[in-house]
């Protein structure tokens, strides 16, 4: 008895995610404001105001979802009395109308891209960063 074997090519289907390489045109910015509560046990590491700045930049160019729209960051305050941190998140906005800012650019998204990444890396010498409940504000 004698099998034969046959192949026959398979088309190769790839899909090709067509909103990656769209070009948008970002015709004005949205401004966010964060503000960080400093815990006691970091309040005075070294270069926090600073480490914090590249953490942002970090955490907002390396995001799928808001990296082709972010723009800066910059620190605003830093309060020792206060314990506290205050940052601007400069992101820009195609004029798309109110669907985008209420789905794609929305404060809890933005919020909630840096809480996931304080909770899934800690901010080394101050790990409770961010993860109390009043310890991260977010406003518009």
């Amino acid at each position: 008895m004698c099998l034969l074997l046959l192949f026959i090519p398979l088309p190769l289907v790839t899909y090709v995610d067509e909103d990656a390489d769209e070009i948008l045109e970002l015709s004005s910015n949205k401004t966010f404001l964060v503000v960080l509560k400093v815990p006691e046990e970091c309040a005075t590491e070294e270069g926090l105001p600073h480490l914090l700045t590249e953490r942002l930049t970090d955490v907002y160019t390396s995001s799928p979802s808001l990296s082709r729209y972010f723009t800066s960051v910059e620190m605003t305050d830093f309060s020792d009395e206060n314990a506290t941190i205050a940052y601007h998140l400069q992101f820009g906005v195609p004029s798309e109308g109110e669907g985008f800012m209420k789905y794609r650019m929305s404060k809890e998204l933005v919020r909630g891209v840096l809480l996931q990444n304080l909770h899934d890396r800690g901010v080394p010498g101050c790990e409770t960063l961010g993860l109390g409940p009043a310890s991260l504000l977010l406003y518009e």
